[in-house]
């Protein structure tokens, strides 16, 4: 439709704005569904290809063409190899091509993706290096964002030491022109409370907050950590700590606090917390409420989630997705599935969004319930919607598919995400790869431990000895040295993932 915006537009204006407004709207969709495919091509094509048995240079240069090359779609290929968890090098070759392209102008939000894939898979050296790269090229793009990236992962996977050296390097070599302040240190005790690693994050906060005054957000991020180990003595004695420092309390820290004791399943304290903020007149938000109605699901008060969740309305607060699936979820852990799904029909007549959770709590009530054709109904629907689960999604999905003689959905459900250019977790392949063989179906579970080795992921020491086992029994002696000498090709190059495969 058009909006007429003078009524003294004539007839032949108005035809023509009709039919221009057409064929720039059907040029744009066109425009952005050529995009679409043509990103979703190259994630695809990087994903499936053979690594690293041939380079990825070549078919880069034959297929990212300068006429598809923008900011946009190489942030949108990145986007897409980081939610399918493609390999790392292979990321960061696209990244490194695109950079080599004198047309291309590198962004933060892909620059981030990539360090993100790097330092996810162990490749630390390689993250050095890019960040290197960006600050010689583009400095700019050297963010609070990525060095967050940096540090959080190394705290998960290297030492207390390993992690304030990686600080050090940053200040000092990196961002060389930037005096470090409060911005920094709280990102450095988030990398160890991310990790429940609280009596490193104290002794980072004892060591330099002389140097790096705290503030709200600092306590607040020491408190979340305490929450997060679980340990509510420790969160009220932090908090207190707070108060007797002299800082200000903000809902974010009502919200620490209340989560605490909602997780704990006192529900009536955290209640008592939200009345605290109505007295003071620090105002809830959407995921203050949004906590509670998850404590109510933990108490098993379903009337109390309903009542909080109509709050939202009262106090003139949106429900977003997070509000809803926090309903649904104390729904399904009140075993009243029928209901939850009247309130998915609800989220889709609203246009509020389905995300993994929605769809993870919705799958974990209706197996519970034993409802086979409800999960297969559910799952249909998200194949429709081309929607992507994440990975413990997959995993609860495979196990329920074998576990229920459904072994040809759980090769559906495989083929489905490999089509998508995704990558499952190797506990997926696991129970995948049990499933067939049990069945006799070894060709087919082969053929799936292939394509994760050629997408340059690692196969478990489980899933070898099984097709090992499978594989001598039919004879295929060939087949399994193919397997064997691409594990260990792999082995190589790819950071260890703890399991070491036996001689073949």
């Amino acid at each position: 439709m058009v909006v007429v915006i003078s009524t003294r537009i004539d007839k032949f204006g108005q035809v023509l704005r009709v039919v221009g407004h057409r064929f720039w709207s059907s040029s744009l969709v066109h425009s952005v569904s050529e995009t679409k495919d043509e990103v979703e091509t190259i994630a695809r094509i990087i994903n499936d290809h053979p690594f690293p048995v041939q380079p990825l240079q070549p078919m880069l240069k034959r297929h990212v063409t300068s006429s598809i090359l923008s900011t946009k779609f190489v942030e949108n290929v990145i986007g897409r190899l980081f939610a399918a968890h493609a390999n790392g090098l292979k990321a960061y070759e696209f990244f490194e091509f695109c950079l080599h392209h004198p047309e291309y102008s590198p962004t933060s939000d892909a620059f981030e993706k990539t360090l993100h894939i790097l330092a996810r898979m162990r490749y630390f050296d390689k993250g050095w290096e890019l960040m290197k790269k960006i600050q010689q090229l583009q400095p700019s793009l050297l963010t609070l964002k990525s060095l967050s990236i940096m540090l959080s992962r190394i705290a998960k996977y290297q030492s207390y030491e390993d992690t304030l050296e990686a600080f050090e390097k940053m200040e000092q070599h990196l961002f060389p022109g930037k005096k470090f302040g409060t911005e920094e240190f709280n990102i450095l005790l988030r990398a160890f409370c991310s990790q429940r690693q609280m009596k490193e994050a104290r002794s980072v906060f004892n060591k330099l907050h002389s140097r790096f005054p705290p503030d709200t957000k600092t306590m607040n991020i020491l408190l979340l950590g305490f929450k997060e180990s679980g340990d509510i003595t420790a969160v009220e004695l932090f908090y207190h700590e707070m108060v007797k420092r002299g800082f200000k309390l903000n809902s974010v820290t009502y919200c620490i606090r209340i989560d605490a004791y909602c997780k704990k399943g006192r529900l009536g304290d955290a209640l008592k917390l939200l009345e605290e903020m109505d007295r003071v007149n620090c105002l809830p938000t959407v995921e203050t409420i949004t906590t509670l109605i998850h404590g109510a699901g933990i108490a098993r008060n379903i009337s109390k989630a309903k009542e909080l969740f109509n709050e939202l309305f009262k106090r003139n607060l949106q429900p977003d997705t997070g509000a809803f699936n926090a309903l649904l979820s104390s729904l399904i852990k009140s075993r009243d599935v029928k209901s939850a799904a009247v309130l998915m029909d609800e989220m889709v007549e609203k246009n509020i969004e389905f995300d993994n959770l929605t769809y993870h709590t919705m799958f974990w009530g209706l197996i519970r319930s034993n409802d086979v054709g409800g999960v297969i109904d559910l799952y249909e629907r998200m194949v429709d919607k081309s929607f992507l689960p994440k990975a413990r999604t997959v995993v609860m999905l495979m196990k329920f598919f074998c576990e229920n003689q459904r072994v040809d959905l759980g090769l559906s459900l495989w083929n489905y995400l490999m089509n998508k250019g995704h990558c499952p977790h190797c506990h997926s392949l696991e129970i995948l790869v049990t499933g067939l063989c049990s069945r006799g179906r070894v060709e087919e579970a082969f053929e799936c431990s292939e394509q994760m080795l050629k997408k340059g992921r690692h196969m478990s020491e489980l899933v070898f000895q099984m097709l090992k086992r499978s594989l001598l029994q039919l004879g295929e002696e060939e087949k399994l040295q193919k397997l064997y000498q691409t594990t260990k090709r792999l082995e190589m190059i790819l950071p260890p993932n703890g399991q070491t495969l036996g001689t073949a």
